[in-house]
């Protein structure tokens, strides 16, 4: 296959805990082995729009689904996004896509990714790559994300206005021309923009004294899982702070970390070149142990 027909994407859908679908982008050759993409909370599977094709053109089958609740995905119908529903509902897609694919997770992703591999019944994975995400995170920072989360329930009256909106929140990322991109993380609600998730997620998440009570869970779902595992900070993160990357290499064997600078918590759409750079050499080592 070319490198023109590997970057082309396609959907599809997979049937994540429960039967609920989960709605996926997909580049690459069937015959190459997989890579998962998993978007953060809040994000759909566009986060990834320019790294699928870029990592397919590097011999990898890349599948980026939209996590349950938001974007083209089902929604829970009982309102539940605990961490325990996105792991099991990654735990069938691993299944669903087997040959032990890579998966890289941001964020939310990164989370239920790790507790899939290293919590029973444990997905068959190859390796993590955990995006801006570690056993816990600075709270000053998961709370402006939650603040932008919660910010705007009634919408936007435009996409300029949702735009404005994202560039006052990541003053950091230069706002682009085309808001082409912005529109496939929005929806069309009553006249408005509303974004594409499920206004229930947001109960699901965990307070801050919840996500420092998973600190050890998550630890010990690392060590227990015993994959190659990568933590791709964003230099100029506030949610992954350095100590924090520290405290979480020096607690699971063999971890390795980069920073990607110039990048925020939302590592790939910030920097997608650099993000790229940062984890090419872990994909190619688990090529070569292939």
């Amino acid at each position: 296959m070319t490198a023109t027909l590997s970057a082309r994407r396609r959907t599809d859908r997979f049937a994540g805990s429960g039967g609920a679908l989960l709605a996926a982008d997909g580049w690459g050759d069937d015959a190459s082995p997989p890579l998962v993409l998993l978007h953060g909370g809040g994000q759909t599977r566009a986060a990834w729009g320019a790294a699928g094709p870029r990592l397919a053109r590097l011999g990898w089958r890349v599948i980026a689904p939209d996590l349950r609740g938001h974007g083209e995905s089902a929604w829970s119908p009982e309102g539940r996004y605990d961490l325990d529903v996105f792991a099991d509902d990654v735990r069938a897609l691993v299944a669903a896509v087997g040959g032990q694919p890579v998966v890289v997770g941001a964020s939310l992703g990164g989370l239920c990714s790790l507790l899939a591999a290293g919590e029973r019944p444990r997905a068959s994975v190859r390796a993590l790559a955990l995006v801006d995400v570690a056993h816990r995170p600075e709270p000053a920072g998961v709370r402006r994300v939650f603040e932008f989360m919660r910010a705007r329930p009634d919408g936007f009256a435009s996409l300029e206005e949702a735009a404005a909106a994202v560039a006052a929140y990541l003053p950091h990322r230069a706002r682009p021309d085309d808001l082409n991109g912005l529109r496939r993380n929005l929806r069309r609600q009553d006249r408005r923009w509303v974004w594409h998730w499920d206004p229930r997620l947001l109960d699901g998440f965990p307070d801050r004294n919840e996500l420092n009570a998973h600190a050890e869970r998550l630890l010990a779902a690392a060590r227990i899982a015993q994959v190659l595992v990568l933590l791709v900070r964003g230099g100029l993160s506030d949610v992954v702070s350095d100590q924090i990357a520290a405290e979480f290499c020096a607690s699971v064997p063999g971890a390795r970390r980069v920073d990607v600078v110039g990048a925020g918590h939302m590592v790939a759409g910030d920097r997608n070149d650099r993000f790229i750079e940062a984890l090419v050499p872990f994909l190619a080592r688990i090529q070569e142990n292939a």
